[in-house]
């Protein structure tokens, strides 16, 4: 990664088979690093950035084959998990606080349940919740739907709302997505650091305002298990519009894990 004096860096950061694009404002501040959707670029973060301010340290990053990271031979949730590992060693952040948006906040949570003295704590923006389309019938629903999609997606791209992948490998990132979530409950369970989420209201892309609704309600019984895991809120924005339109709700559950952190209750 290139550097100078007080200036934001901005790089390659390599792993496995390819490098990420990596932005570090090094604020000197705790160090919050962001975890974008399925497809998406780091764009979606800067309202959330830019409510926090520069006194805290930002780190976001591309995914393999989203933005400006190059192309793998591995798009697997393990491969991301390694991804984060290598943007973390990279820029020496020390126990960062994790912030992830639908697929990044399934990564937040597994990486923090991996690495419980290595993270500060975890905001999951309406994600990472026990719900999940699986079996033969969740796979060739998702499937068809990224075959339709398939024209659309270079058009996305520019806006980084789809990676430089085909609508079958779309198809396989999304598949394998709704299983990890729908067994994710033992893992919410384990978790040890503040989780606090940030809930949007309304359908998605792919599903429909009731079926979202019960995704984000599969989480009740999570809460009632785990004491380290609350709603910081319920917005009135939906799946995809969150980060724009709520932003101030996820820098408000960043600053309430890090005020509890600073208190001693966190």
């Amino acid at each position: 990664m290139t550097s100078s004096a007080l200036s934001p860096r901005t790089g390659m950061v390599p792993v496995d088979d390819t490098a990420l694009a990596v932005t570090d404002t090094r604020g000197p501040g705790r160090a919050v690093v962001y975890l974008n959707g399925s497809y998406a670029d780091q764009r979606p973060w800067r309202p959330v950035i830019a409510e926090l301010g520069p006194g805290w340290r930002h780190i976001t990053f591309d995914e393999r084959a989203r933005g400006r990271s190059r192309r793998s031979a591995d798009y697997s949730f393990e491969a991301c998990l390694r991804d984060i590992d290598a943007v973390v060693a990279a820029t020496g952040a020390e126990r960062p606080l994790l912030v992830g948006w639908s697929y990044g906040a399934a990564l937040a949570v597994h990486w923090a349940g991996r690495n419980p003295d290595r993270v500060l704590g975890v905001v999951c923006v309406d994600g990472a919740v026990p719900y999940g389309l699986t079996g033969e019938e969740g796979r060739v629903r998702i499937r068809r739907l990224f075959r339709r999609m398939r024209w659309l997606l270079p058009l996305l791209r520019p806006f980084g709302l789809a990676a430089r992948m085909s609508a079958d490998q779309h198809a396989e990132i999304n598949i394998e997505a709704n299983e990890l979530n729908a067994s994710i409950g033992p893992v919410l369970d384990r978790v040890p650091c503040p989780v606090r989420y940030v809930l949007a209201t309304g359908a998605s892309l792919g599903g429909g305002e009731e079926e979202m609704e019960r995704m984000r309600a599969s989480l009740d019984p999570v809460l009632a298990r785990n004491p380290n895991i609350e709603v910081s809120a319920k917005v009135a924005s939906n799946h995809s519009k969150i980060l724009r339109k709520d932003f101030r709700a996820v820098a408000d559950a960043v600053r309430e894990i890090a005020d509890a952190h600073d208190q001693g209750t966190g």
